[in-house]
């Protein structure tokens, strides 16, 4: 195997899945109704619901979905399992369950008044569902949050270089907002300066590294150089476990992208959120164009770099760590996530792209579309481990990706710090977009009991709070061992609420329901075999040492996986009820329920 022949089996999947299977589904089972008018347009407030041109809105759901997900997961799996298993789950997850699950969960808020995955379950399946379902949708993605703050703040103190390509970024998001909905500019014109001003800002990162070096030197000072927190990690080094260190440099960097983060939440859809993505979707589709076209080549230009190292197959049950185990199915099909599915994707498409769609007919090019384009970035991670970039998964990725670029004759610095700019860019613009759902998802969970939460500024600000409260204490560590199955089993359920709907209203319901009887039984048993993990590679083991943190985080996280079991079974029973209720008698399904924004 070689990065050219790997490139056309991904440009093939993208085109025979989109045209032989998504159009006719599209076409044939939701029949897209162009003139059918769209929560966007009857419920237009500008802060959530907005009528958006799909060639915006196909960007911004590409960058809203697309994360560190399918790099990091893609270079886990060809680490543990080898090449083959992960780019055979790549091309047949993203073909036949992928883009069905990011289309259905925007195709089924817009056929319900722009209602999120929860109200719609409340009048589909059962209010029990309902308030089950927000509590697992507000926890994951507080799972997410926290360990992407996490992430992001580690790399932003390591990677000085991006910065100011992410502070350019941010301020000509804002510009590009306010040239196209007050300035009324063109839609090109505003791209290419917006864009063009982040890449140059991006290219000139290298120039000013010493310069956000000192204020890290600076900051760490304030402590005298000891760090403001010490906690044990037991996931490093092979969960042998290390002491962990969060400097005030580190805590500085967090803080900033809660501060990113927290604005995007409150502030108009139109105003950042919306067009800081999509410059960043420019970014980044960029960064792995330039990537794939170089892997493309590179068997011609840069030989070096195309072929394989890595064995196609290295077992079907790795050990992970001392006493834990890693069976092929179902762990890799939860370490691959977004790629091949994600249960974010439903989600935001639900109460994100699903109220800002302006016609029935942008539903497949923006939401199925933008999946199968998020696979190539799945494929591009795999081939940058592949080719045998080391160390961990971020540093991997950008090396490899540094690599093709390269190919097409730009420095390898260069190359390199346009791949980490452009990975920084993939997680952060999402990490404000799962804040801007989690604030939503508090709002309609809890408003009518504390009608307090009501208030954008308030919810932001206890979703924020939380997640700094589980990075600071380093719980995000043991948190971010349950997201894998958590996200896989938010898309079991998605596809699951979808085929309830489709069956109330008389359609064919296969293409989701198959789907997610495979997610749901294969989810479930990744958070047993994560709980055997935790309790066998963490909690036994540091019971031992008398570390009593480790062993109290393990332990919860043991409990929690068995919980978020326990909410999946009630709701999947109550899903099946009402699969049955509605197949004996279509068409009777409950009207929609009224927007909520």
């Amino acid at each position: 195997m070689n990065t050219l022949l790997a490139v056309i089996i991904g440009a093939l999947t993208v085109y025979l899945a989109y045209t032989l299977y998504a159009r006719r589904i599209d076409r044939h089972v939701i029949q897209s109704d162009p003139k059918r008018k769209t929560p966007a347009a009857l419920y237009m407030d500008g802060v959530d619901f907005m009528p958006t041109n799909k060639n915006i809105l196909f960007g911004y759901h590409f960058k809203s979905i697309a994360a560190a997900g399918p790099i990091v997961g893609a270079i886990v799996a060809a680490t543990l399992w080898g090449w083959l298993p992960a780019i055979i789950w790549l091309v047949l997850g993203v073909s036949f369950i992928g883009w069905a699950s990011d289309y259905s969960g925007i195709v089924i808020s817009v056929r319900n008044e722009g209602n999120s995955l929860s109200a719609i379950a409340h009048r589909l399946v059962s209010p029990r569902s309902r308030t089950i379902l927000f509590m697992f949708i507000f926890f994951y993605l507080l799972v997410g949050a926290s360990a992407f703050v996490g992430i992001m703040a580690t790399v932003m103190e390591s990677q000085p270089r991006t910065h100011l390509g992410i502070i350019l970024l941010t301020a000509m998001g804002l510009l590009l907002g306010q040239m196209l909905y007050r300035w009324r500019t063109g839609l090109v014109g505003a791209t290419v300066l917006t864009v063009g001003v982040t890449f140059l800002g991006i290219l000139a990162g290298p120039w000013t590294e010493e310069i956000f070096k000192g204020l890290n030197a600076a900051l760490n000072s304030l402590s005298g150089g000891a760090p403001l927190v010490t906690y044990f990690d037991p996931t490093l080094a092979n969960f042998k476990g290390a002491e962990a260190k969060m400097m005030p440099s580190l805590l500085f960097w967090a803080l900033a992208i809660c501060a990113f983060c927290y604005a995007g939440s409150v502030l108009p859809i139109w105003r950042m959120a919306q067009p800081v993505v999509y410059v960043a979707f420019w970014i980044s589709a960029t960064a792995i164009l330039l990537g794939l076209g170089g892997a493309a080549l590179a068997p011609f230009v840069k030989p070096e770099v195309s072929a394989f190292v890595i064995p196609a197959f290295k077992g079907w049950n790795p050990q992970l760590g001392p006493a834990g185990i890693m069976p092929l199915w179902p762990m890799l099909f939860v370490t691959i996530a977004c790629g091949a599915i994600s249960g974010w994707h439903a989600l935001f498409g639900s109460v994100g792209t699903a109220r800002q769609i302006e016609t029935e007919a942008d539903m497949l090019p923006v939401g199925g579309g933008a999946m199968l384009c998020e696979f190539l970035l799945g494929i591009l991670a795999l081939l940058a481990v592949s080719v045998g970039s080391k160390g961990a998964p971020v540093g991997a990725f950008a090396t490899g990706l540094g690599g093709f670029i390269s190919v097409w004759g730009v420095p390898v610095q260069y190359a390199t710090s346009l791949a980490f700019a452009a990975f920084i860019v993939i997680v952060l613009v999402v990490t404000q977009l799962l804040f801007r759902v989690m604030r939503v998802t508090l709002s309609e969970w809890l408003g009518d009991v504390i009608p307090l939460v009501r208030s954008q500024h308030v919810s932001s600000f206890v979703c924020i709070a939380l997640a700094v409260l589980v990075v600071l204490t380093g719980t995000w560590i043991y948190l971010w061992q349950l997201l894998g199955g958590a996200n896989q089993l938010m898309a079991a359920l998605a596809l699951l609420l979808v085929t309830v709907w489709l069956a109330s209203v008389g359609k064919n319901w296969l293409y989701a329901g198959l789907p997610a009887v495979f997610m749901y039984i294969t989810t479930i048993a990744s958070l047993f075999v994560t709980a055997y993990n935790l309790y066998f590679n963490v909690y036994q083991i540091n019971m031992a040492a008398g570390r009593m943190i480790p062993v109290i985080g393990s332990g919860f996280m043991v409990l929690v996986a068995l919980l978020l079991v326990t909410a999946a079974l009630f709701i999947g029973f109550d899903g099946f009820r009402a699969f049955q209720r509605y197949r004996r008698r279509p068409v009777a399904a409950p009207g929609p329920a009224p927007a909520r924004a």
